[in-house]
């Protein structure tokens, strides 16, 4: 499987962030997990995280905020009420990102814009710029596959 550089951008990210932390907070995170960032990171991308500026206001790639939440919630918050909190929010968020996936690729949705006049106009003017279709040829070898065939069935009949 190939990570795309996207992705290693967020690992970049991610690992730059986890060294900014205290050893305490660092050592939360699994050693082999945070060896798979640095393996994994792309080694020409800095993204140049400042701590006294909020996370939200640092410009990091979506999926470095998913893969710093997941790392909260799974490593580093120790109230179960506010892991609770969290799990509510995370929970509600994939439902939006649910339903708006369903609505923009909702099929009904689709075959309506599909039957609109624009695109009838647009899939005429693609029928008229095909090129005509070449008749059908059998090959050869069926053409002398049927014949042989025929040959025999002609035989057992008499």
């Amino acid at each position: 499987m190939s990570i795309d550089n996207n992705t290693r951008q967020a690992y970049s990210e991610v690992d730059e962030f986890i060294e900014l932390l205290d050893d305490w907070e660092k050592w939360q995170v699994p050693e082999k997990l945070r060896e798979f960032f640095k393996k994994e990171k792309d080694l020409n991308y800095y993204k140049g995280i400042n701590p006294n500026i909020p996370i939200k206001d640092q410009g990091l790639k979506d999926e470095t905020l998913a893969i710093l939440a997941l790392l909260n919630l799974q490593y580093w918050c120790d109230d179960d009420d506010e892991r609770k909190r969290l799990e509510k929010i995370y929970s509600d968020n994939d439902d939006k990102y649910f339903k708006y996936m369903k609505e923009k690729y909702d099929p009904e949705k689709i075959f309506e814009k599909n039957n609109s006049e624009g695109f009838q106009e647009s899939l005429d003017e693609v029928k008229e710029n095909l090129p005509d279709v070449a008749e059908y040829q059998q090959s050869i070898f069926k053409k002398i596959f049927k014949k042989i065939k025929k040959f025999f069935s002609n035989k057992n009949e008499e």
